[in-house]
């Protein structure tokens, strides 16, 4: 039996916007197990973002829990949090976030330099990290003479190469042509084969059909289920498979 690596539980975020509390996630409860490839697709005010920074432990929620990886999180001190987001949390972001003026190789060690790995071990684990995303020979490259597909495939190194349990990635197909899209989407299948676990933060329902599991967020609240995406006739409540007709 797989066990969980995320587990979300009557999780709760408000904002104060224009004299309004704006409630942004409405107590919801979310079980991401091993092995998972998960999409969770909305549109922009839906509380997509505010769920990824609450996975991302960016943000803390006004209450619920959140266990990462078997620890409780949501109490945890900033820098706290930013020790977990380091070690648990591998992150791939839209834009790429590679810094110009490294090359790949030093791109993907940065994230490792911070855990106070020796240089030896750091090398190591960013070359192998590049190779499992077919970018061995261009190690030595900087970003901008790379194409947009292999930076992203850098972001993906670099957020491998801490051996992080999550990988969660934010729109990782926006800054790409549908080709190059494509690609990206057949190696994070490939990753998750080999046992990651990824979750995607997309508003494009064609990339959150490349994955296992869909989760639609609407208005604050989580939905999934197993037919047509269009008819979200059930609401997923409290990590589990149990689902509840609305």
């Amino acid at each position: 039996m797989r066990k969980p690596v995320i587990e979300i539980n009557q999780m709760s975020k408000s904002y104060e916007l224009g004299g309004e509390t704006v409630k942004a996630l409405q107590e919801v409860s979310l079980q991401i197990n091993e092995g998972d490839f998960l999409s969770i697709i909305g549109p922009s005010g839906s509380g997509k973002s505010t769920f990824m920074n609450m996975i991302g432990c960016l943000d803390k929620p006004d209450s619920g829990e959140y266990l990462l990886d078997g620890k409780k999180v949501n109490n945890m001190k900033d820098h706290e949090l930013a020790a977990i987001r380091n070690v648990k949390i591998g992150f791939i972001f839209q834009n790429f976030n590679l810094l110009n003026k490294l090359t790949a190789l030093e791109n993907v060690e940065l994230p490792l330099v911070y855990r106070g790995l020796s240089v030896k071990e750091r090398r190591e684990k960013a070359i192998n990290s590049l190779e499992r995303v077919g970018l061995g020979e261009r190690i030595h490259h900087m970003p901008t003479q790379l194409s947009g597909g292999q930076q992203q495939r850098v972001a993906i190194a670099r957020a491998l190469a801490g051996d992080p349990p999550v990988l969660l990635a934010d729109e990782p197909t926006g800054a790409l042509d549908s080709k190059t899209s494509n690609e990206l989407l057949q190696m994070l299948k490939e990753l998750n084969k080999r046992g990651q676990t990824i979750v995607i933060i997309t508003h494009d329902l064609e990339v959150a059909k490349e994955t296992n599991r869909i989760v639609r967020i609407h208005d604050g609240q989580l939905y999934e289920n197993g037919g047509d995406w269009f008819e979200p006739s059930r609401i997923y409540q409290n990590g589990t498979q149990e689902y509840q007709e609305q």
